[in-house]
């Protein structure tokens, strides 16, 4: 079965396709000729995971599924959150990110943090959301070269080295987009 990830993230991608079922194709925003910046102008994660969900299916009438993920750290009040890629601006630079973030918190004791995924999945004239979340806490500087994005700089509770550091099979184990993935890998697996 064919099923496209609504996702212009080719990091994000790849990392999804190693854990969807064999029976699945997974294809590209690219693969359907989808290259237009679908909008994310939701309030919440999920909200933003439907948005762009719903925009493929409804355009291009495939089954799709949908991420959104935010870093919501306590001592901001939630910041970045729902705009967590373009927390610098538009040119949605991770190292800006993540250089405005630790500059916000400098000098915060609580350092805090959560990271949400939110997936939306529309098949089958249904839609479906699956969520994970990862408790942890934001480093006072980057550290490690896997990963993209805060990885960097988000260090998982219950470990001492940050996503960017951490091997991507635990990464995968443990983090946001990875729970919430297995919950969609299980529900593939038992309805299709």
């Amino acid at each position: 079965m064919k099923i496209v990830f609504a996702t212009h993230n080719t990091n994000k991608f790849n990392e999804v396709k190693k854990l969807l079922p064999s029976n699945f194709t997974l294809l590209s925003l690219a693969d359907i000729n989808c290259l237009e910046d679908i909008p994310e102008t939701a309030d919440t994660i999920e909200g933003n995971a439907i948005q762009k969900a719903d925009f493929v299916t409804k355009k291009y009438d495939f089954a799709c599924f949908s991420d959104d993920t935010g870093l919501l750290v306590n001592a901001l009040n939630g910041e970045p959150g729902i705009y967590s890629a373009r927390y610098a601006g538009e040119q949605k630079n991770a190292a800006d990110n993540m250089d405005k973030l630790l500059s916000n918190l400098s000098g915060s004791v609580d350092r805090s943090a959560q990271f949400k995924t939110a997936i939306a999945l529309n098949i089958d004239g249904e839609q479906h959301i699956f969520k994970g979340i990862v408790e942890g806490e934001i480093t006072t500087d980057k550290r490690g070269e896997k990963g993209f994005g805060y990885d960097p700089i988000f260090i998982p509770k219950g470990y001492q080295q940050t996503f960017a550091e951490l091997p991507i099979d635990i990464k995968n184990k443990i983090g946001h987009r990875g729970k919430a993935v297995q919950q969609l890998v299980q529900y593939l697996k038992t309805k299709h």
